[in-house]
């Protein structure tokens, strides 16, 4: 009989596992995001990642369902999808509820998506997205509400304008100035995908792609201000001086800002890091009114956006704006002697009423062993616990960073423990 190989401890290409102090620092980020959304009035919402494959065929981009979904038949024989997105799934949750639900819809989640595609910076086969979305309201106010979310999302980290700019524009300027210069639907779909890739071509091979497919680029329109366009380009231009007006100083018109999805209908916007280290794209979205009806119901207005977790991480520390994290335990009690353990975790349960994260030695090392080992968990406070503290009800609290020692009674602890975790914070 041979011995088997072992088994490797890499996680699967393209996704990450998340120990402690990685998870900690995800979800302090998060965590930042979802305080700043609930003083906008949004609600949190999940759902399952396996969705029916059928939902992405029908309006998510032909690139994203035909090479990069995971896609597999279950054990029924139905054609199971781990999600790509979430918006298709938002958009079969409303309309499986559309009579129940109170509109407008302010909404957000977090869920993980997973792309088949090729793992590089700022790409990951999964990821964590936040999707913020505005259901119900179909005026500018809703894209408005929409872009200044996403501004202020940066901004709750510290962020400047300068740090970051939003590019804005309209699908129904793009669909506008197809129409004009005489593309049909199979053409203006083809002429929208290959503009979505302009920024990965050669100048004269993107002039070449848009003569296969029309004898006028429809930019040209647009950069023209041609008669068929001016009504759209004048309600953007509207938005655009809403939200300037409204403290977002860094948004601009870009008509080559398509987003790669089918479902859009309107506004549409991207949002880039301007640093040289990372100048690049960080996240988007925009309206989409008919996804909702895809699935039998009325239509329903909406808008929203995506921003993947991959690339926010990456824009924070660029710009040295990762909050501080940690979920480690404030004290270490040690004990002199096993029979000191009992004691201890009676001492422990004490503060953890208190509301201090507190570890308790379990192991019959010596005190001074357990003092390195408080270190290496990187616990900053220390105390020893035996029947001397327990009898005087004085405790000496060690500060391992500074090796300072405070005396402290037992009600004095956690106020003396919370207000060094704040100034490190």
């Amino acid at each position: 009989m041979t011995e088997r190989e072992p088994l490797s401890t890499d996680p699967y290409k393209g996704v990450r596992d998340f120990y402690p102090s990685d998870w900690a620092a995800h979800e302090r980020v998060f965590g930042i995001i979802r305080e700043r959304l609930s003083l906008w009035g949004y609600e949190e919402y999940a759902a399952s990642p396996l969705e029916r494959s059928e939902i992405y065929e029908a309006k998510t981009s032909e690139e994203i369902v035909n090479e990069q979904t995971y896609t597999f038949e279950d054990r029924g024989g139905r054609r199971v999808t781990l999600r790509p997105e979430m918006t298709p799934t938002l958009a079969r949750m409303v309309a499986a509820k559309r009579r129940e639900l109170v509109f407008p819809l302010r909404w957000f989640s977090v869920p993980n998506c997973f792309r088949y595609e090729r793992p590089q910076r700022g790409r990951l086969r999964e990821h964590y997205q936040l999707n913020v979305d505005l259901v119900g309201v179909s005026s500018d106010e809703a894209d408005i509400e929409i872009v200044n979310i996403a501004s202020s999302v940066l901004k709750a980290f510290g962020a400047s304008p300068e740090q970051f700019s939003i590019k804005v524009n309209s699908r129904k300027l793009l669909n506008a100035a197809c129409d004009a210069a005489g593309l049909d639907e199979d053409a203006s779909r083809k002429y929208l995908r290959l503009l979505d890739k302009r920024d990965k071509m050669e100048k004269t091979e993107f002039s070449e792609a848009v003569r296969a497919i029309s004898s006028t680029d429809p930019l040209d329109l647009i950069e023209k201000k041609d008669s068929s366009v001016k009504e759209t380009l004048n309600e953007l231009a509207h938005v655009i001086n809403a939200l300037k007006e409204r403290g977002v100083t860094n948004v601009f018109f870009d008509p080559t800002i398509t987003r790669g999805f089918d479902y859009y209908t309107g506004l549409v916007f991207e949002v880039f890091d301007t640093s040289k280290e990372n100048n690049r794209s960080l996240f988007g979205g925009g309206r989409y009114d008919g996804l909702v009806a895809a699935y039998g119901a009325e239509s329903v207005p909406a808008v929203g956006f995506g921003m993947g977790d991959v690339t926010l991480m990456d824009f924070l520390g660029t710009h040295k704006l990762l909050p501080h994290a940690s979920t480690s335990p404030l004290i270490y009690i040690g004990t002199p002697s096993p029979s000191d353990i009992p004691d201890a975790q009676l001492f422990a349960r004490d503060l953890r009423t208190r509301g201090i994260r507190v570890f308790v030695n379990l192991s019959d090392r010596t005190l001074g062993d357990q003092v390195k080992d408080a270190d290496r968990r990187s616990i900053p406070h220390f105390v020893a616990y035996g029947a001397e503290e327990r009898d005087s009800g004085i405790i000496k609290v060690k500060t391992l960073s500074s090796g300072l020692v405070t005396e402290l009674s037992v009600p004095d602890i956690a106020a003396h423990l919370s207000k060094a975790a704040e100034a490190k914070s």
